[in-house]
């Protein structure tokens, strides 16, 4: 509330730049981001408070169920519009050199924030379940402490591999079996995209985001949010029928090639640039 010069920076910025459009890229920036000559879109990621997004002319939702909870709110469906997040292609990568399990382990990975939102409690839980099973977990955050007290409770800390923040997503997709993603909220859930792209199979809560990328037995499999023991059955059941996995993972490329591919993305962005372009 204090902040005065954003504003006047970014107009500033933006007077020198001369722009056709400017995206604002979520809340603050879109609150921040100056009326001119320009067309404004305002990007959003989530359910956001549409009042920071008062000045914008476009509204881009990175979900279709997004766009659609847009409309509802009352903008117009011309100056509403789907425009999904891409993955980088992680096809055919080495698996991750540095993690080393024991004879018979059966690894499986999540990533992420660890933040309550993301349900990683619920996956140790279901750990628990699953004694064949060892958790490749690539992420920080401030739950970290209370998810080492939380295996250690439940007996799995041996199978619980915290990996810290990585950049190396396709080489922890090749040394897991499948891609787990327990949210308890997730508006879109960029790690099933990459698990599409990386032929992973994939077991998720039934959060907005997987939900609407997966068909339960065509993609992958969800479970009810928070639910750790169908959570478990899923990572099981994915886990003992191997040419179900590869069906999933098979669909979850397809449809990745199709829709979430980096040059198909960017193809829809640049259309809709020129789009709004010649509107304004």
């Amino acid at each position: 509330p204090v902040d005065v010069l954003t504003g006047w920076r970014l107009k500033r910025v933006l007077a020198e730049f001369d722009p056709h459009v400017v995206v604002a890229w979520m809340n603050r920036a879109a609150k921040h981001t100056p009326a001119g000559p320009w067309v404004l879109a305002g990007r959003l990621g989530g359910y956001y408070d549409l009042r920071y997004y008062r000045r914008c002319e476009h509204l881009i939702g990175n979900t279709a169920g997004i766009a659609a909870w847009i409309r509802k709110q009352g903008w117009d469906a011309g100056r509403v519009h789907h425009l999904p997040n891409f993955s980088p292609d992680l096809a055919g990568m080495a698996p991750a050199s540095d993690i080393t399990l024991p004879p018979g382990a059966r690894p499986i990975l999540a990533m992420g924030r660890l933040h309550k939102v993301k349900g990683f409690d619920v996956l140790i839980r279901a750990l628990a379940r699953l004694p064949d099973v060892h958790l490749l977990l690539a992420g920080e955050g401030v739950e970290r402490d209370n998810l080492v007290e939380l295996a250690a409770r439940e007996n799995v800390s041996a199978r619980l591999h915290l990996l810290g923040w990585r950049r190396d997503m396709g080489a922890l997709l090749a040394a897991s079996e499948i891609l787990v993603c327990p949210s308890r909220h997730e508006p879109l859930g960029n790690v099933v995209l990459e698990a599409f792209s990386a032929n992973r199979a994939v077991v998720a809560s039934a959060a907005d985001g997987p939900r609407e990328l997966i068909v339960p037995g065509e993609q992958g499999l969800l479970v009810p949010v928070g639910d750790v023991e169908a959570l478990a059955n899923g990572i099981r059941l994915t886990l003992d029928h191997t040419a179900m996995a590869q069906r999933f993972a098979e669909a979850g490329r397809t449809l990745y090639e199709a829709e979430y591919a980096q040059p198909r993305v960017l193809a829809r962005w640049q259309e809709f640039l020129h789009t709004v372009r010649k509107a304004g």
